[in-house]
Protein backbone atom coordinates (compact mmCIF):
# COMPACT_ATOMS: atom_id res chain seq x y z
CA UNK A 1 0.00 0.00 0.00
CA UNK A 2 0.88 3.24 -1.18
CA UNK A 3 2.26 5.99 1.98
CA UNK A 4 0.17 8.61 2.11
CA UNK A 5 1.63 10.45 5.21
CA UNK A 6 2.68 13.83 4.56
CA UNK A 7 5.49 15.06 7.12
CA UNK A 8 5.57 18.58 7.79
CA UNK A 9 9.02 18.12 9.94
CA UNK A 10 11.75 15.91 9.45
CA UNK A 11 14.56 15.58 11.74
CA UNK A 12 17.72 13.51 10.82
CA UNK A 13 20.71 12.85 12.69
CA UNK A 14 20.60 16.40 14.81
CA UNK A 15 23.46 16.77 17.03
CA UNK A 16 23.90 19.64 19.38
CA UNK A 17 27.05 19.81 21.49
CA UNK A 18 28.25 22.32 23.38
CA UNK A 19 32.31 23.05 23.72
CA UNK A 20 33.44 22.75 27.18
CA UNK A 21 36.57 25.33 27.25
CA UNK A 22 39.32 25.76 29.96
CA UNK A 23 42.68 27.87 30.84
CA UNK A 24 43.16 31.68 30.01
CA UNK A 25 42.85 30.83 26.54
CA UNK A 26 39.93 29.11 26.79
CA UNK A 27 41.09 25.80 25.06
CA UNK A 28 37.92 23.09 23.92
CA UNK A 29 38.93 19.86 25.92
CA UNK A 30 35.75 18.07 25.53
CA UNK A 31 31.80 18.65 24.29
CA UNK A 32 28.35 18.26 26.13
CA UNK A 33 26.99 16.00 23.99
CA UNK A 34 23.45 17.01 24.49
CA UNK A 35 21.57 15.90 21.55
CA UNK A 36 23.86 13.03 19.63
CA UNK A 37 21.98 11.93 16.73
CA UNK A 38 18.75 12.25 16.68
CA UNK A 39 16.08 11.52 13.70
CA UNK A 40 12.43 11.49 13.72
CA UNK A 41 9.39 12.71 11.76
CA UNK A 42 6.06 14.32 13.07
CA UNK A 43 2.96 14.07 10.35
CA UNK A 44 1.13 16.76 9.77
CA UNK A 45 -2.09 18.03 12.01
CA UNK A 46 -0.61 15.30 14.60
CA UNK A 47 1.46 15.39 17.99
CA UNK A 48 4.71 13.62 18.30
CA UNK A 49 5.29 13.81 22.44
CA UNK A 50 9.25 13.56 23.35
CA UNK A 51 9.72 12.05 26.67
CA UNK A 52 12.61 11.02 29.13
CA UNK A 53 14.24 12.72 32.18
CA UNK A 54 15.20 15.49 33.51
CA UNK A 55 18.26 16.32 31.52
CA UNK A 56 18.46 14.09 29.05
CA UNK A 57 17.98 17.08 26.01
CA UNK A 58 14.30 17.42 25.24
CA UNK A 59 13.93 21.19 25.65
CA UNK A 60 17.77 21.16 23.10
CA UNK A 61 15.86 19.36 20.49
CA UNK A 62 12.70 21.48 20.46
CA UNK A 63 15.02 24.80 20.20
CA UNK A 64 17.83 23.48 17.89
CA UNK A 65 14.87 22.44 15.25
CA UNK A 66 13.83 26.04 15.43
CA UNK A 67 17.26 27.17 15.08
CA UNK A 68 17.48 29.23 18.69
CA UNK A 69 20.29 26.99 19.09
CA UNK A 70 23.24 25.80 16.87
CA UNK A 71 23.05 22.20 15.72
CA UNK A 72 26.20 20.40 15.54
CA UNK A 73 25.20 18.14 12.37
CA UNK A 74 22.15 16.94 10.71
CA UNK A 75 19.66 18.80 9.64
CA UNK A 76 15.84 19.67 9.56
CA UNK A 77 13.48 20.19 6.90
CA UNK A 78 10.18 21.52 7.48
CA UNK A 79 7.41 22.03 4.48
CA UNK A 80 9.92 21.28 2.41
CA UNK A 81 12.85 23.50 3.48
CA UNK A 82 16.35 22.92 5.25
CA UNK A 83 16.03 25.59 8.38
CA UNK A 84 19.20 25.19 8.88
CA UNK A 85 20.68 26.49 5.75
CA UNK A 86 17.86 29.45 5.79
CA UNK A 87 19.21 32.85 6.03
CA UNK A 88 17.77 36.82 5.99
CA UNK A 89 14.41 37.62 4.79
CA UNK A 90 13.58 33.07 4.32
CA UNK A 91 14.39 32.78 7.80
CA UNK A 92 12.24 35.73 9.04
CA UNK A 93 9.45 34.14 7.02
CA UNK A 94 10.23 31.12 8.43
CA UNK A 95 9.60 31.98 11.89
CA UNK A 96 5.94 32.64 11.34
CA UNK A 97 5.23 29.37 10.74
CA UNK A 98 7.11 27.90 13.96
CA UNK A 99 6.41 28.94 17.42
CA UNK A 100 7.37 27.96 20.94
CA UNK A 101 5.57 28.08 24.10
CA UNK A 102 7.81 28.32 26.76
CA UNK A 103 7.77 25.82 30.32
CA UNK A 104 7.63 28.83 32.76
CA UNK A 105 4.73 31.26 32.71
CA UNK A 106 6.24 33.13 35.03
CA UNK A 107 9.47 34.27 33.48
CA UNK A 108 8.30 34.02 29.57
CA UNK A 109 6.53 36.93 29.74
CA UNK A 110 7.77 40.31 30.28
CA UNK A 111 6.49 42.00 33.30
CA UNK A 112 7.38 45.86 31.88
CA UNK A 113 4.69 44.99 28.94
CA UNK A 114 1.02 44.80 29.13
CA UNK A 115 -0.71 41.94 27.77
CA UNK A 116 -1.92 43.77 24.50
CA UNK A 117 2.36 44.49 23.48
CA UNK A 118 2.78 40.63 25.02
CA UNK A 119 0.60 38.99 22.11
CA UNK A 120 0.65 41.73 19.53
CA UNK A 121 4.28 42.14 20.06
CA UNK A 122 4.97 39.67 16.66
CA UNK A 123 2.68 40.93 14.45
CA UNK A 124 3.73 44.22 14.88
CA UNK A 125 7.88 42.77 14.13
CA UNK A 126 6.56 41.02 11.31
CA UNK A 127 4.24 44.05 10.06
CA UNK A 128 1.05 42.02 9.87
CA UNK A 129 -0.91 44.46 11.31
CA UNK A 130 -0.78 47.43 13.26
CA UNK A 131 -3.03 49.74 14.70
CA UNK A 132 -6.74 49.26 15.20
CA UNK A 133 -6.31 45.54 13.55
CA UNK A 134 -3.65 44.47 16.00
CA UNK A 135 -5.76 45.59 18.79
CA UNK A 136 -8.69 43.67 17.14
CA UNK A 137 -6.64 40.77 16.41
CA UNK A 138 -5.09 41.02 20.17
CA UNK A 139 -9.17 40.43 21.37
CA UNK A 140 -9.52 37.74 19.45
CA UNK A 141 -6.67 35.64 20.52
CA UNK A 142 -7.04 36.18 24.03
CA UNK A 143 -11.05 35.28 24.00
CA UNK A 144 -9.65 32.04 21.80
CA UNK A 145 -7.56 31.09 24.64
CA UNK A 146 -10.22 31.87 27.61
CA UNK A 147 -9.12 34.98 28.47
CA UNK A 148 -11.34 38.43 27.80
CA UNK A 149 -10.37 41.19 25.82
CA UNK A 150 -10.71 43.48 28.60
CA UNK A 151 -7.49 41.66 30.16
CA UNK A 152 -4.88 43.43 27.33
CA UNK A 153 -4.45 46.19 29.25
CA UNK A 154 -3.13 44.37 32.15
CA UNK A 155 0.34 43.42 33.20
CA UNK A 156 1.83 39.49 34.03
CA UNK A 157 2.13 39.67 37.44
CA UNK A 158 -2.13 40.43 37.70
CA UNK A 159 -2.49 36.89 36.38
CA UNK A 160 -2.68 33.13 37.74
CA UNK A 161 -0.13 30.34 36.29
CA UNK A 162 -2.68 29.15 33.95
CA UNK A 163 -3.64 32.29 32.93
CA UNK A 164 0.03 33.23 32.48
CA UNK A 165 0.11 29.98 30.11
CA UNK A 166 -2.77 30.98 28.05
CA UNK A 167 -1.06 34.59 27.14
CA UNK A 168 2.06 32.19 26.22
CA UNK A 169 -0.34 30.12 23.62
CA UNK A 170 -2.14 33.34 22.69
CA UNK A 171 1.12 34.61 21.67
CA UNK A 172 2.38 31.26 19.88
CA UNK A 173 -0.51 31.88 18.04
CA UNK A 174 -0.39 35.34 16.74
CA UNK A 175 1.57 34.99 13.43
CA UNK A 176 -1.24 32.05 12.47
CA UNK A 177 1.70 29.08 12.72
CA UNK A 178 2.24 25.33 11.34
CA UNK A 179 4.44 23.86 14.51
CA UNK A 180 4.71 24.91 17.59
CA UNK A 181 7.28 23.31 19.84
CA UNK A 182 5.62 22.99 23.38
CA UNK A 183 8.01 22.91 25.64
CA UNK A 184 6.98 21.14 29.32
CA UNK A 185 4.21 23.76 28.65
CA UNK A 186 1.88 22.23 31.60
CA UNK A 187 4.98 21.09 33.73
CA UNK A 188 5.00 24.31 35.81
CA UNK A 189 0.79 24.32 36.57
CA UNK A 190 -1.98 22.54 39.20
CA UNK A 191 -2.83 19.43 37.77
CA UNK A 192 -6.38 20.65 37.07
CA UNK A 193 -4.91 23.53 35.43
CA UNK A 194 -2.68 21.03 33.04
CA UNK A 195 -6.21 19.40 31.92
CA UNK A 196 -7.36 23.00 30.42
CA UNK A 197 -4.53 23.65 28.98
CA UNK A 198 -4.10 20.09 27.11
CA UNK A 199 -7.70 20.67 26.24
CA UNK A 200 -7.11 23.88 24.89
CA UNK A 201 -4.45 22.58 22.83
CA UNK A 202 -6.32 19.29 21.29
CA UNK A 203 -9.41 22.15 20.69
CA UNK A 204 -6.56 24.78 19.29
CA UNK A 205 -4.71 21.88 16.64
CA UNK A 206 -8.25 20.95 15.58
CA UNK A 207 -9.23 24.09 14.52
CA UNK A 208 -6.04 25.55 12.92
CA UNK A 209 -4.31 22.40 11.81
CA UNK A 210 -1.43 22.68 13.91
CA UNK A 211 1.12 20.28 14.76
CA UNK A 212 2.94 19.60 17.68
CA UNK A 213 6.41 19.18 19.24
CA UNK A 214 4.88 17.91 22.77
CA UNK A 215 8.13 17.98 25.33
CA UNK A 216 7.04 16.85 28.74
CA UNK A 217 8.39 13.97 31.31
CA UNK A 218 5.17 13.34 32.47
CA UNK A 219 4.40 10.09 30.66
CA UNK A 220 0.52 10.57 31.82
CA UNK A 221 -0.06 13.82 30.33
CA UNK A 222 1.79 12.62 27.12
CA UNK A 223 -0.58 10.04 26.80
CA UNK A 224 -3.96 11.74 26.79
CA UNK A 225 -2.01 14.39 23.62
CA UNK A 226 -0.23 12.59 21.80
CA UNK A 227 -0.41 10.33 18.47
CA UNK A 228 3.12 9.18 18.84
CA UNK A 229 5.76 9.00 21.39
CA UNK A 230 9.72 8.97 21.24
CA UNK A 231 11.71 8.63 24.73
CA UNK A 232 14.73 10.10 24.81
CA UNK A 233 17.48 8.95 27.13
CA UNK A 234 21.08 10.56 26.98
CA UNK A 235 20.71 12.71 23.84
CA UNK A 236 19.85 9.73 22.24
CA UNK A 237 16.10 8.28 20.74
CA UNK A 238 15.61 4.90 22.57
CA UNK A 239 12.19 3.65 21.41
CA UNK A 240 9.85 5.20 19.39
CA UNK A 241 5.90 4.45 18.11
CA UNK A 242 2.15 5.21 18.53
CA UNK A 243 1.13 6.77 21.85
CA UNK A 244 -1.33 3.80 21.78
CA UNK A 245 1.28 0.61 20.86
CA UNK A 246 3.84 2.52 23.78
CA UNK A 247 1.62 2.28 26.41
CA UNK A 248 0.08 -1.06 25.69
CA UNK A 249 3.48 -2.59 25.24
CA UNK A 250 6.44 -0.12 26.01
CA UNK A 251 9.55 -2.67 24.86
CA UNK A 252 12.69 -0.97 25.81
CA UNK A 253 13.53 -1.06 29.47
CA UNK A 254 13.87 2.34 30.46
CA UNK A 255 10.53 3.27 28.79
CA UNK A 256 8.92 0.40 31.16
CA UNK A 257 11.13 2.35 34.31
CA UNK A 258 9.50 5.25 33.20
CA UNK A 259 5.86 3.45 32.65
CA UNK A 260 6.39 2.21 36.27
CA UNK A 261 6.25 5.23 37.70
CA UNK A 262 3.17 6.51 36.27
CA UNK A 263 0.31 6.45 39.05
CA UNK A 264 -2.52 4.14 38.62
CA UNK A 265 -5.80 5.29 39.87
CA UNK A 266 -6.62 1.75 41.49
CA UNK A 267 -6.16 2.10 45.40
CA UNK A 268 -5.94 -1.38 46.13
CA UNK A 269 -4.35 -2.45 43.26
CA UNK A 270 -0.67 -3.12 43.94
CA UNK A 271 1.59 -1.15 41.45
CA UNK A 272 5.25 -3.02 40.75
CA UNK A 273 7.98 -0.11 40.40
CA UNK A 274 11.12 -0.45 38.69
CA UNK A 275 13.49 1.52 40.25
CA UNK A 276 16.83 2.11 38.23
CA UNK A 277 20.05 2.15 40.05
CA UNK A 278 23.06 4.35 39.55
CA UNK A 279 23.70 7.63 38.16
CA UNK A 280 22.30 9.32 35.02
CA UNK A 281 25.95 9.43 33.43
CA UNK A 282 27.49 12.83 32.02
CA UNK A 283 26.69 13.65 28.57
CA UNK A 284 30.42 15.14 28.46
CA UNK A 285 31.34 11.49 29.05
CA UNK A 286 28.32 9.43 27.78
CA UNK A 287 29.26 5.26 29.00
CA UNK A 288 30.32 3.13 25.79
CA UNK A 289 27.90 0.93 24.45
CA UNK A 290 24.72 1.80 25.26
CA UNK A 291 24.20 4.97 27.13
CA UNK A 292 21.90 3.12 29.25
CA UNK A 293 23.63 -0.54 29.83
CA UNK A 294 25.03 1.43 33.23
CA UNK A 295 21.77 1.22 35.00
CA UNK A 296 19.69 -1.72 33.00
CA UNK A 297 19.03 -4.87 34.97
CA UNK A 298 18.70 -6.06 31.86
CA UNK A 299 22.10 -5.40 30.69
CA UNK A 300 25.18 -8.23 29.18
CA UNK A 301 28.78 -7.81 28.14
CA UNK A 302 27.35 -6.74 24.51
CA UNK A 303 25.64 -4.21 25.92
CA UNK A 304 28.69 -2.14 26.80
CA UNK A 305 30.53 -2.46 23.99
CA UNK A 306 28.26 -2.15 20.96
CA UNK A 307 25.54 0.81 20.29
CA UNK A 308 22.22 -0.93 18.94
CA UNK A 309 20.87 0.94 16.31
CA UNK A 310 17.14 1.51 16.13
CA UNK A 311 15.36 -1.70 15.00
CA UNK A 312 11.78 -2.21 13.91
CA UNK A 313 10.35 -4.30 16.14
CA UNK A 314 7.28 -7.11 15.17
CA UNK A 315 4.82 -5.98 12.21
CA UNK A 316 2.24 -3.34 11.48
CA UNK A 317 2.36 -0.22 13.06
CA UNK A 318 6.55 1.46 13.43
CA UNK A 319 7.92 0.65 16.25
CA UNK A 320 11.26 1.03 16.86
CA UNK A 321 13.66 0.41 20.15
CA UNK A 322 17.84 0.76 20.71
CA UNK A 323 18.13 -2.52 22.65
CA UNK A 324 19.93 -5.25 21.97
CA UNK A 325 17.60 -8.07 24.44
CA UNK A 326 14.31 -5.59 24.06
CA UNK A 327 13.45 -9.07 21.87
CA UNK A 328 13.43 -11.14 24.57
CA UNK A 329 10.21 -8.65 26.29
CA UNK A 330 6.76 -10.43 25.42
CA UNK A 331 3.64 -8.52 24.74
CA UNK A 332 1.63 -7.83 27.89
Amino acid sequence: MENTKKYLVEVDDLKTHFPIKKGLFSRVVGHVKAVDGVSFKIEEGKTLGLVGESGCGKTTVGRTMLNLINASGGQVVFNGNNVFKMKGKSLRELRCDMQLIFQDPYSSLNPRMTVSNIVGEALTTHKVATGRERRRRVDELLERVGLSAKHSSRYPHEFSGGQRQRIGIARALALSPKFIVCDEAVSALDVSIQSQIINLLQDLQDEFDLTYLFIAHDLAVVEHISDYVAVMYLGKIVEYTSSEKLYRNPLHPYTRALMSAIPKPDPHGRQKRIVLGGEVPSPSNPPSGCPFHPRCPMAEKRCSMEVQKLVQQGDGAEHVVACWKCGQWKES
